[in-house]
């Protein structure tokens, strides 16, 4: 409960910063944070393909 508080009051605190900044400003960061999330996951799909399976076929 007290991660979701601490998420919510950083958001409150991003979004309140955000709407102080100019337009293109905040475009450009949301264009730079929302690439470095697509590289995140592409490289955890990637990772996650490589990884073997520990399912149940493989306790045969």
């Amino acid at each position: 409960m007290l991660f979701v508080v601490a998420a919510l009051l950083l958001l409150g605190v991003l979004v309140g910063a955000a709407a102080h900044l100019p337009l293109p400003v905040t475009l450009i960061f949301a264009t730079v944070i929302g690439g470095w999330l697509l590289a995140f996951g592409i490289r955890e799909r990637v990772a996650h393909g490589r990884r073997p399976l520990t399912g149940a076929a493989d306790h045969q």
